[in-house]
């Protein structure tokens, strides 16, 4: 487990919370108590600059790369009169560098084994095992298992 995986693990310790807060903020990484995170989370490249929104939850070995940010489609509306309820990000999906998963109103859900391709911008909710990317995000293929499917152009398989 890296220093920055067990930082965010430690982030709502009683006594230590708010020192484990300024440790992270250090990596440029910003996760409130409030998250829900299961075990076996990866976080790659130190996470900088990754932003978590309170109304998070990650699943069991979700893997998240640096830039990642989950947060409201609404920031300009007071968070007590967001339609936003929950960002849900299932078990075993992987976010890439810079993602970005916007919730506009109830629950966004990333399916388990979801991959969200780098700087991609999520706007609705995905299946199990989808590929997802673009701006805006938009389903690209399916995974195989833990393996990502290789797709080989036309004219390079005669």
């Amino acid at each position: 487990m890296s220093l920055v995986t067990a930082l965010v693990y430690r982030r709502r310790h009683r006594l230590l919370g708010r020192l484990v807060q300024e440790a992270l903020a250090l990596y440029g990484m910003e996760v409130p108590a409030a998250c829900e995170i299961g075990p076996g989370l990866t976080v790659f490249h130190r996470g900088f600059g990754t932003v978590l929104h309170p109304y998070t939850t990650l699943g069991a070995d979700v893997t998240l790369y640096n830039g990642v940010t989950i947060g409201r489609a609404d920031p300009w509306v007071p968070q007590e009169l967001s339609a936003m309820r929950r960002v849900v990000v299932g078990d075993g999906a992987v976010l890439c560098a810079g993602a970005k998963v916007v919730c506009k109103e109830g629950v966004l859900t990333v399916g388990a084994g979801t991959v969200l391709g780098a700087n991609a911008v999520l706007t609705r909710s995905t299946g199990p095992g989808e590929i997802w990317a673009g701006v805006p995000a938009r389903k690209v293929g399916m995974r195989e298992g833990n393996r990502i499917p290789l797709t080989v152009p036309a004219q390079a398989r005669t």
